[in-house]
């Protein structure tokens, strides 16, 4: 086993640190880290917190980790910023607001840049949870960019999916987007203190409702969502089965994080969610789709790398032959995968057929 690989098994808080460095740069021997450690994660309860900016998502997980220490759970915590597209930095402020738990040894608190990556995550964030998860993490909570209505990545990391709403920010329309239903398993209406609070919730329950309806009627849906599932399982069902036990239906929670009022509530609906997930069938079946869907995710990345590293000199070509317009982009890519596939040795596009 890797020597940082057994450090982190140990519960070393200063290799699990720079685990997850090298893990977020790519850097060094990462992958045999992650090849050691997969075989001992898989325990810890994966919670991602998404939402439209201003909404208190970092608060929120402030408060979250309150509840979770008081139960004695260990929690780690990914908090992903923007990289900005023209310098390449990155505030990483969203720690700040967690300050209150950098004395203690059960919190891990890791930050992460986007590095231009979309859907609210960074590349690295779901190797990074994995390493938290072999930490002894019990938690781990994974708190996106702002969000909008299809930057959805954390729905292929996270077993239970936390959408952050508040009141005022937006007009109704908002609310019926089709993404944001497809992601959320919880939603908080944080920041229900103010006008508009009951609007918001009544809002989302309408739309829950649209939703669950729209797939019953067509046995047809598509996300993540519990009602999608049922739909699908409904459209052909299993005749040696057992029967569904119900689908899961979106919860909504007030909250006021600042106060920390209603937190405890919403901790309640997450933990429901969690034992659907693991007590019945489709909440299985939800399980076996993320996966195959980040399996997904893993694949491209792979094949991605491994293209760009055995073309070279022939991806480069094909730029030049597109930009001097003696080639299609599309013809230009045809071309390129067959180099790919025939190992990077045919002409470079431009070059002839």
């Amino acid at each position: 086993m890797h020597p940082l690989a057994e450090k982190v098994l140990a519960r070393d808080l200063r290799a699990t640190a720079r685990a997850c460095r090298l893990v977020d740069d790519r850097a060094g021997d990462y992958a045999a880290i992650l090849k050691d450690l997969f075989p001992h994660t898989g325990r810890a309860w994966v919670l991602g917190v998404t939402g439209n900016p201003g909404a208190g998502k970092s608060t929120l997980t402030d408060r979250l980790i309150s509840v979770f220490r008081k139960q004695d759970r260990r929690v780690a915590v990914v908090a992903v910023d923007p990289t900005s597209p023209f310098t390449g930095g990155a505030i990483l402020g969203d720690r700040i607001r967690m300050q209150a738990h950098f004395g203690d040894p059960d919190v891990f608190i890791r930050s992460l840049a986007t590095r231009g990556a979309l859907g609210g995550l960074s590349r690295s964030a779901v190797d990074v949870a994995r390493v938290l998860d072999a930490w002894g993490a019990d938690v781990v909570l994974v708190e996106t960019v702002g969000v909008g209505q299809d930057e959805l990545e954390i729905t292929r990391t996270a077993h239970t999916t936390l959408v952050v709403a508040a009141p005022g920010m937006g007009d109704e329309v908002q609310a019926i987007k089709a993404g944001i239903l497809e992601c959320a398993d919880v939603f908080a209406v944080n920041k229900a203190d103010r006008d508009g609070a009951d609007a918001a919730v009544r809002d989302l329950e309408l739309m829950i409702a649209l939703g669950g309806e729209v797939a019953k009627a067509t046995g047809r849906a598509r996300g993540h969502s519990a009602a999608a599932l049922h739909a699908r399982a409904s459209a052909a069902p299993d005749p040696g089965g057992e029967p569904p036990a119900g689908p899961w239906v979106p919860a909504i929670a007030r909250t006021v994080a600042t106060r920390n009022e209603g937190v405890a509530a919403l901790v309640e609906q997450l933990e429901r969610h969690r034992a659907w997930l693991i007590g019945t069938e489709e909440g299985a079946a939800r399980q076996e789709e993320r996966l195959r869907e980040a399996m997904h995710v893993q694949l491209r990345d792979a094949l991605t790398d491994a293209a760009v590293a055995a073309l070279g000199p022939t991806l480069d070509a094909a730029v030049h032959a597109v930009s001097r317009r003696e080639v299609d982009p599309y013809t230009a890519s045809e071309r390129l995968v067959a180099a790919f596939r025939a190992g990077a040795g045919a002409p470079a596009p431009g070059a002839g057929a």
